[in-house]
């Protein structure tokens, strides 16, 4: 049991500093908002292969990292969150890998996009021009990191690594 937890902890902590150098090496700004498709790559991963509680705990810390590094802003928490515990329990359901990346495209583009509005307007003193001021820079970034992690999960899957890195993480 404990040897399993540890696999998952150091599984969780890889996928965070894949989501926090990857933001500081792809990284573009889209209407007030600093797009990292990297993450969103992460949370899709972590939906896969830890869980949906592992993926929102990841996505936590990998936005606290970004901007105590200065390479993110507030707004990836609600993005990335959201996104990431929606795709986690749509994996973690159904099994289902493209079902999957629309759900991270529809938690973190939509759900997280919206939630970022009174973040932007409470805290960052910012004062976007509609509520649904976000969710077009949150879908460009999202939709860019559940390709990425499509191609990827799709690779591991044909070359079996999928299927190791899956038996490894459950046992």
């Amino acid at each position: 049991m404990r040897n399993h937890s540890v696999k998952r902890l150091a599984l969780a902590g890889l996928l965070c500093a894949v989501a926090v150098v990857g933001s500081m090496f792809v990284t573009f700004p889209v209407l007030g908002s600093k797009c990292a498709p990297v993450q969103h790559m992460v949370n899709i991963l972590c939906a896969v292969f830890l869980g949906p509680w592992y993926g929102v705990a990841v996505a936590f810390v990998a936005s606290l990292l970004r901007n105590l590094l200065g390479v993110g802003s507030l707004l990836a928490f609600p993005g990335s969150m959201c996104g990431a515990l929606l795709c986690g329990l749509v994996y973690w359901k159904a099994k289902n890998l493209p079902a999957t990346l629309a759900a991270e495209v529809v938690g973190t583009g939509v759900v997280g996009g919206f939630a970022a509005y009174p973040i932007a307007v409470a805290l960052m003193g910012q004062t976007p021009a509609t509520l649904y001021a976000y969710v077009v820079p949150f879908l460009i970034s999202t939709v860019a990191g559940s390709i990425l992690a499509g191609a990827l999960v799709f690779a591991m899957q044909r070359s079996g690594a999928f299927k190791s890195l899956h038996a490894t993480m459950e046992h």
